[in-house]
């Protein structure tokens, strides 16, 4: 009886052990419950979250393909006008150059037939065939012969004073052509450098005003 009794005991005793165990298991598994329940709760409303998020930046990335698309297309426009332009300033450049280069030899040779002239004036060697010259131009082209030009700038010259002379200027008689402070030969070619001369620096002058304008408008399509 004894012997059951203690057996009882140790029985009870494992028993109560058990449970004790059973229960803080238990309780255990209540908060790990708990603890999973928020967790996925929470979880599920960050899921929530980058879902939106991601569903904006879809947006904004389509909104920027779409800005891009606009951009490359004016691009594509700002690169076409600026070649076109580049493409007209070079003409407009070498029609400059060419001018240029047209007036200073034009000036060049009329500053040296006014030089030459002017010493003609003063009792040269062709003042005998002046005087037996029937027109402007023939007077010109006794002294161009005597004279250092060449031939090309005698023709330039010939061509210049027929082409600025009025009628009446070329058909006058030499001595008056040659004398006339009004219709003289060296008015006539000091008249002609004066023009030339303002003729270049206007050109000069747009050529500067064109070059800054492309300038600007290169640097605003870049």
């Amino acid at each position: 009886l004894q012997l059951l009794s203690g057996l009882q005991a140790k029985i009870l005793k494992e028993g109560e052990g058990a449970q004790k165990v059973y229960e803080e298991f238990s309780e255990w598994c209540e908060e790990r419950s708990k603890t999973l329940g928020n967790e996925i709760k929470t979880g599920k409303a960050e899921v929530d979250e980058l879902k939106a998020a991601i569903a904006k930046e879809v947006s904004v990335i389509g909104s920027l393909e779409t800005k891009v698309e606009k951009l490359s297309g004016e691009l594509s426009v700002d690169e076409a006008d600026l070649k076109a332009a580049g493409e007209i300033r070079a003409k407009e450049h070498d029609a400059f150059l060419a001018e240029e280069k047209e007036l200073s030899e034009t000036i060049d040779v009329v500053r040296r037939a006014v030089g030459i002239l002017e010493r003609e004036m003063k009792g040269g060697a062709s003042m005998m065939q002046l005087k037996g010259a029937t027109s402007m131009v023939q007077a010109l082209s006794v002294l161009v012969e005597a004279s250092s030009l060449s031939t090309a700038d005698a023709k330039r010259l010939t061509a210049l004073v027929q082409s600025s002379s009025q009628e009446d200027d070329v058909g006058a008689p030499a001595g008056a052509v040659y004398e006339s402070h009004s219709g003289g030969i060296v008015d006539v070619l000091t008249d002609l450098l004066e023009k030339s001369e303002e003729q270049l620096d206007a050109a000069r002058s747009k050529e500067t005003k064109d070059l800054h304008a492309f300038e600007m408008l290169e640097q605003s399509l870049k």
